[in-house]
């Protein structure tokens, strides 16, 4: 196996595949290569970069995000949650289709038998509360830090069952499913409230999740022979839930891929 660790930090990023190749015990099971969600173009590069290598993608995680950030934007204009939690992988998603159905099933895409691809997307409980603002996806006439970030976390979840109903659609031989982590210790939470923050460092590790754990779930999405074949499931702790009902909504799923489509420019097909 192999695993392709992307990021921006490239510090960080080349300091995990050294750990994961000490690990393993070889220095072909871990490869870095720089990715930017805030940037569209640097989206685009990373595709073409991970192309080049001749690799074979049977697992896509999207797992990047901000959470709770002052009003910003990226690269291309976009609020930040919008752009890296959404957009950008959105777009990643969408330019990475092609190498996730010729990896599947041993890269011939007549067989039903053996192993599909999947794309596991960690989404979050706080899309629970999240409202697509359609008219204002950009909080650009009023801001919430709390919305903008639960609307990122709903569109994830809009944006993986359109997807799931699509490939099926088509009988692709790849998969997308959900997987919401819990509260994990992490940096996220270094723009929330200095309350948060306290109980985070005194009780932290008694209320939150190490990051092994909150990586759990998604391990398992990407793993499990449970799940061959299956798509459009919310994972929470290895165990199926139900996501909001208006992220089941086929009307506002459609409208917001259209939206990110034109945003990413990309066309609406996934063909």
């Amino acid at each position: 196996m192999r695993v392709v660790v992307a990021g921006h930090d490239e510090l960080k990023g080349r300091e995990v595949v050294s750990a994961i190749r000490a690990e393993s015990g070889s220095d072909e099971s871990a490869h870095f290569l720089f990715l930017d969600l805030a940037s569209l173009a640097s989206v685009r590069g990373f595709v073409r970069d991970f192309r080049a290598s001749g690799l074979p993608l049977h697992v896509l995680v999207n797992n990047a995000g901000v959470m709770m950030e002052p009003r910003g934007e990226t690269q291309d204009g976009f609020e930040r949650h919008l752009g890296v939690n959404f957009l950008g992988h959105f777009l990643l998603t969408r330019l990475l289709l092609p190498a996730l159905r010729g990896s599947a099933h041993g890269g011939d895409v007549t067989r039903r038998q053996g192993r599909g691809s999947r794309i596991v997307t960690v989404a979050s409980a706080t899309h629970y509360v999240g409202e697509m603002d359609m008219a204002d996806l950009q909080g650009r006439s009023a801001y919430s830090p709390h919305a903008a970030y639960a609307q990122s976390k709903l569109a994830l979840v809009l944006f993986s069952l359109r997807l799931q109903r699509l490939l099926a659609a088509r009988r692709d031989p790849v998969t997308a499913n959900m997987a919401d982590p819990g509260v994990v210790d992490t940096a996220l939470y270094r723009h929330t409230w200095w309350g948060t923050r306290a109980v985070k460092r005194a009780l932290g590790w008694l209320l939150f999740k190490t990051p092994d754990e909150g990586a759990w779930t998604s391990v398992f999405a990407a793993a499990t022979p449970a799940l061959e074949g299956v798509g459009g499931r919310y994972l929470r702790d290895e165990a199926e839930a139900e996501p909001l009902g208006a992220a089941q909504d086929p009307a506002l799923q459609w409208r917001l891929w259209a939206e990110a489509s034109r945003l990413t420019g990309v066309a609406e097909d996934i063909d």
